[in-house]
């Protein structure tokens, strides 16, 4: 009978996962596949009307591209600042003592704000304050919403980071400073890549604090938005197919990379 109750339950473990992946997947998934549709109806194709027709003709549609590399350099710098404050932060938590647990919700109580409510209030105080929208703007109101999650990912390596390692380095004579460049920053380093990856995928698909803080150029969702508005193209499924494909290769590569450190 326990044999028997182990399977069991294990079997509906397994059944459970593999619907919840269908679900979260499915939806991107059936983009993927309708961006080699040679119709311009989105449905499934036969794979005798496979087609790279929309691929092609990507080039040519300057707008999306323009927004595409607009929303990659917001990506990069947000993913930058974020990952490189959030471990400030993280360290500055290891420091404090009492307030340690308000320091905690400071840092993540924005990742509970509605980014339409954190869109607005920015766009109100940077007209207020003259400030005209522009790139810049918009990695402001991504690094609110990314730097939550890359403070929690840097935290989470910190474990890592065994008290008896700089206890030992502190009898050798080592600075605070040789501490952290020799013993913690390699421990934490696949945390550190993984909130800049985290990071970049999370403002790359932000819509809504874009949508408001963005100037002329906007960004990629804010574009496909637009075009969406204004009737669906085939080409529309193809950048999504391309960044969807393109972001699986990268979490794909960079766990590949984290486990081979690890094993190392």
């Amino acid at each position: 009978m326990m044999v028997n109750e182990g399977v069991f339950n294990r079997l509906l473990i397994w059944t459970l996962a593999i619907l919840a992946l269908l679900v979260i997947y499915a939806p991107p998934l059936y983009l993927v596949a309708i961006s080699f549709n040679a119709s311009l109806q989105p449905g499934l194709p036969g794979l005798s009307d496979l087609t790279l027709r929309w691929y092609a003709a990507l080039p040519k549609e300057t707008a999306l591209i323009n927004a595409l590399w607009q929303s990659l350099v917001i990506a990069f710098f947000t993913a930058l600042f974020a990952t490189v404050l959030s471990l400030l932060a993280a360290l500055s938590y290891f420091e404090l003592k009492m307030a340690r647990s308000v320091w905690f919700l400071a840092m993540v109580l924005p990742m509970f704000v509605p980014g339409v409510i954190q869109g607005l209030a920015l766009s109100a105080i940077f007209t207020h304050s003259g400030i005209k929208s522009s790139a810049m703007t918009v990695v402001a109101g991504h690094l609110l919403w990314a730097m939550p999650f890359a403070f929690i990912v840097i935290l989470t390596s910190f474990s890592a980071v065994k008290p008896s390692y700089l206890m030992a380095a502190d009898d050798l004579g080592a600075s605070r400073w040789r501490q952290f460049r020799d013993i913690t920053l390699p421990l934490i380093r696949p945390g550190l890549t993984s909130a800049f990856i985290f990071a970049f995928l999370l403002s790359l698909n932000e819509f809504t604090r874009a949508f408001y803080l963005s100037g002329r150029q906007n960004t990629l969702p804010v574009a496909l938005f637009g075009k969406m508005n204004s009737g669906a193209s085939p080409v529309i499924y193809a950048i999504s197919g391309a960044i969807f494909l393109l972001s699986i290769l990268i979490v794909v590569t960079v766990l590949q990379k984290a486990g081979r450190a690890r094993a190392r």
